[in-house]
């Protein structure tokens, strides 16, 4: 049996189906970023939403997060955020979002973590990168019917993952 890396959580265990939107009702970039942190701020109901979609808008500015293959990882960190909030979805139609690849996003995982933590952070978006690097694990979410098949779909992913998570 192997040992859990410490810092390096469970995707599907951040996320809950009230925070998994299928399909996502965005149809642009910026919509589906709003769409996102406002699945998180009602979760988190001391989240400062729109500090938080600013976050992540400076992030994209940056460079985007649409990492190819049809997925993006928007995120942002925020002071006074004590753990990761992770809000998720599939969109209903490819939607243009200045992907690396030039090609639309169908799966957009946003992530917001602590500004005091960026280790984590990075480990977090490491692992979804990773369990995400297949057409086959892509697809298979995209395929999700809901929020919780959408979850079910990434813990199994992750139970096939021979890097343990927490």
């Amino acid at each position: 049996m192997t040992v859990p890396r410490p810092g390096v959580p469970r995707i599907a265990a951040l996320l809950t189906p009230d925070r998994v939107r299928v399909p996502l009702r965005g149809w642009t970039k910026e919509e589906l970023l709003a769409e996102l942190v406002d699945l998180i701020a009602v979760a988190a109901p001391n989240l400062p939403r729109d500090a938080a979609l600013r976050a992540v808008r400076a992030r994209e500015q940056v460079l985007s997060t649409g990492v190819g293959g049809g997925l993006a990882l928007p995120h942002g960190r925020l002071p006074g955020l004590d753990r990761l909030w992770m809000a998720a979805g599939v969109t209903a139609e490819p939607v243009e979002f200045d992907a690396l690849d030039g090609q639309p996003v169908r799966l957009v995982f946003l992530l917001l973590g602590p500004a005091d933590d960026v280790g984590l952070q990075v480990r977090t978006l490491g692992r979804l990168a990773r369990l995400l690097r297949q057409d086959v694990a892509r697809g298979q979410l995209i395929a999700a019917p809901d929020a919780p098949a959408f979850i079910e779909v990434l813990a199994r992913l992750e139970a096939a993952d021979p890097v343990p998570a927490l």
